[in-house]
């Protein structure tokens, strides 16, 4: 019999499940509010180890559902700690990146498997879209996250994955409903637990869907921008030549609950030659002014073949200050995992062109949880 997963059901959608599944009516709220706690608080895989629930249900469930993650392939380990998984589901495989920090661990998360939107920068946006992932398959990678970190429960005051940034592969926006339900239960207080402040939601400017993603979602926002004109950015994120800079801008001026407190991250790409100059800096300032905001400059990452070179790092530290001076915080990311291909911009699910044996030790490694794994 084929069992269907609870991983990535509403509330409401668990608690039809139950009662299709024949949970009488008087029990489906205490038995959701059972399983919702031992799925997402307590991380279980299986319905055994549900220990305070009688057998006979446990059985029944078993029977009934499975409480699946996405595979994983591979795990990689970069030389500064930065984590990759290279995840299946179904036939499909994306990406994954946990990137720690001394005062916080942020998960980067993956909304579809391949990308419709050719940002020509990036690695992802060669690879063709081939379907949105589930509201299962995105709630499993900080799921898996969490099992491989030994991460546990998730009200833990000591969590290593303190934040969730939806920056992986693919465009959320155009998965809006199953990334939507996906990080309402991320941010459950009764669930996976992530304040809403920590979960961060990047587009590179689906206009008509970001008024509704802060009204329906309520996370942080950051903007793919990369560029101060249309002419670039037609060029360099192609979804513009359809939303032009000042439609975006309007509508990150109109983002639900816009604050200083709630500030919009504008990311910005340094690539050589194209949108690094001094100019363009000024440029950058004059079109956000008057949006709470920060600016993320992002040294571009290389990956094979790719059209364009990182700025030369004096010349993104000219373009710091002229941020700075007109009062945005604008750090520039220091690269992570670039030798694991994990970077910004680097994701792309090629694990076919993996040789044999690297395919077999990253199956290996995938075996043991962190504690046990020789980065």
């Amino acid at each position: 019999m084929t069992t269907s997963n609870l991983i990535g059901l509403s509330p409401d959608g668990l608690k039809q499940a139950l009662l299709d599944a024949g949970t009488p009516a008087k029990q489906l709220s205490m038995r959701a509010r059972q399983l919702w706690n031992w799925i997402y608080v307590h991380g279980a895989g299986d319905f055994a180890a549900m220990s305070n629930l009688a057998k006979e249900f446990r059985a029944d469930m078993a029977a009934h559902f499975s409480l699946a993650r996405p595979e994983i392939v591979s795990e990689q380990i970069s030389e500064d700690g930065t984590r990759k998984w290279l995840l299946r589901a179904g036939n499909e495989e994306f990406e994954t990146v946990f990137i720690p920090d001394a005062d916080r661990g942020t998960l980067c998360v993956s909304s579809q498997v391949g990308c419709t939107l050719n940002c020509r920068f990036c690695h992802t946006g060669t690879q063709a879209l081939v379907r949105n992932l589930t509201p299962a398959e995105i709630v499993g990678q900080i799921m898996i996250a969490r099992d491989r970190l030994l991460d546990w429960p998730s009200t833990a005051e000591s969590r290593r994955i303190t934040n969730v940034v939806m920056m992986g592969m693919g465009e959320p926006l155009y998965n809006f409903e199953n990334v939507k339900q996906a990080l309402l239960i991320a941010q459950d207080g009764d669930g996976l637990a992530l304040s809403r402040r920590r979960i961060t939601l990047s587009t590179a400017g689906v206009v008509p869907m970001i008024a509704r993603a802060g009204a329906e979602i309520g996370c942080a926002l950051a903007i793919s921008l990369h560029a101060v004109r249309d002419d670039i950015r037609d060029e360099i994120v192609p979804l513009n030549r359809k939303y032009k800079i000042a439609e975006l801008l309007e509508a990150c001026r109109t983002y639900p609950g816009l604050s200083n407190a709630r500030r919009i991250t504008f990311e910005y790409v340094m690539l050589k030659g194209v949108n690094d100059s001094l100019a363009e800096a000024r440029e950058l300032v004059a079109l956000i002014r008057g949006i709470p905001a920060k600016i993320n400059l992002i040294p571009f990452n290389p990956w094979p073949n790719s059209p364009y070179a990182c700025s030369d790092w004096e010349q993104i530290e000219r373009f710091a200050e002229i941020v700075n001076r007109a009062g945005y915080a604008s750090p520039v990311r220091t690269p992570r995992g670039r030798d694991i291909m994990a970077a910004c911009g680097q994701l792309k699910s090629e694990s076919l062109k993996m040789k044999a044996r690297e395919r077999a030790r990253q199956a290996e490694l995938a075996v043991a949880p962190f504690g046990d794994v020789n980065a």
